[in-house]
């Protein structure tokens, strides 16, 4: 069973789980004790059948990044510099754990994908926006730092863009973040819903454990040496290929019927 929390709430369709930010008045920001609760709710995740995660935000907006009402208490003394950064390294065990996911992620940005926000929208397999979407790097503006996004906001965007973005703390509408790589896919404003059964039906055929091998490799390639490139895709391949999984696929494919595996 997942973790229940205030600091979110969660909707089940089918295999694919719906994980609701639901501050919207706050505009579903990214306080400690939210971050902590998606950390439990991560790990709990990394042993579960599902197949997807789709992160969205309540009340038409995603997610606007860092608790700045906890931050103008850490600048009124409340909180010292080890603190701060016990702080920002929660943060990044969060983008971590998002991003290290075994299941397909998909990031349903409705209304504002502000700094962390933008951050951990980066952190998924698969970005939707509304067209009306806006988004921004905007802790330059405020004296801040991407800081622990920053990693995946360059994975996603490449160096250059990400410079840009960071640098002058400009908002981008949700064409330009679709041209610039950060949006894989924009929907008309108030059809979400409709996008996302779309995606639930499309990834209905593919092998989830190869997702999650897939995902596996990825993760690791920036920090591999290229023999050990070759030596973790041989071994994933290996391990993929004796599957049950995959004799599953193979058998149907030549049978021309749809996997055991396969949904709808």
């Amino acid at each position: 069973m997942l973790p229940v929390s205030e600091h979110y709430e969660l909707e089940q369709t089918g295999s694919w789980l719906t994980v609701w930010l639901n501050e919207p008045q706050a505009r579903n920001p990214l306080s400690a004790a939210r971050v902590g609760d998606l950390l439990t709710l991560c790990a709990a995740l990394q042993g579960s059948d599902l197949r997807g995660v789709v992160f969205r935000g309540r009340g038409g907006v995603f997610c606007a990044g860092g608790d700045l009402k906890a931050f103008q208490a850490v600048m009124q003394g409340k909180a010292g510099h080890a603190d701060v950064v016990a702080l920002s390294l929660q943060a990044a065990d969060l983008f971590d754990a998002v991003s290290g996911l075994p299941q397909f992620t998909v990031m349903a940005v409705e209304g504002a994908a502000m700094a962390g926000g933008l951050g951990l929208a980066c952190c998924g397999d698969m970005v939707l926006a509304e067209e009306t979407a806006r988004f921004a790097l905007s802790e330059v503006r405020l004296g801040l730092t991407p800081a622990q996004i920053a990693p995946f906001v360059v994975a996603r965007l490449g160096m250059r863009t990400a410079r840009r973005l960071m640098l002058s703390g400009e908002s981008v509408s949700g064409e330009t973040a679709r041209g610039i790589g950060l949006v894989d896919r924009l929907v008309p404003a108030g059809s979400m819903d409709v996008a996302l059964g779309d995606l639930r039906r499309a990834m209905a055929r593919v092998a989830p454990q190869a997702v999650t091998t897939i995902k596996r490799q990825l993760s690791g390639l920036p920090y591999q040496s290229r023999d050990e490139q070759r030596q973790s895709a041989a071994e994933g391949f290996a391990s993929a290929l004796l599957s049950a999984e995959a004799r599953e696929g193979i058998a149907a494919f030549l049978e021309k019927r749809k996997p055991l595996w396969a949904e709808g």
